[in-house]
């Protein structure tokens, strides 16, 4: 059962943006997308907020987002989290089993 924990980052005058983009730059994304139980981290703009930025990121379990959380990772994207000035809204989804009747929806 995977977990996906969804962080919506707000800041002003693009400080998201710039948020994210070291993120990546620093190679901070690409060390937490090869830590063990990763399943995707991926950031997205929302379309009607530029001082937004969305984080998708995808555990297999609990534990290992548990090792994720007391890694030294965290610490650094703490300080730029701090750096950036950016709040937080966090949704945590687990999977459920798809129910039949959501097939026709789905194109593939």
């Amino acid at each position: 059962m995977s977990i996906t924990v969804n962080i919506l980052y707000h800041g002003q005058g693009g400080s998201a943006q710039a948020f994210a983009e070291r993120m990546i730059a620093s190679g901070t994304v690409a060390a937490i997308r090869a830590e063990d139980g990763n399943e995707a981290y991926e950031y997205y703009q929302p379309l009607d907020d530029p001082n937004a930025i969305l984080l998708i990121d995808r555990w297999r379990d609990q534990e290992s987002l548990d090792v994720h959380h007391a890694s030294p990772m965290m610490a650094k994207i703490a300080e730029l989290r701090d750096r950036y000035d950016l709040h937080m809204e966090v949704r945590r989804y687990a999977d459920l089993d798809e129910p039949e009747g959501d097939a026709q929806f789905i194109r593939q």
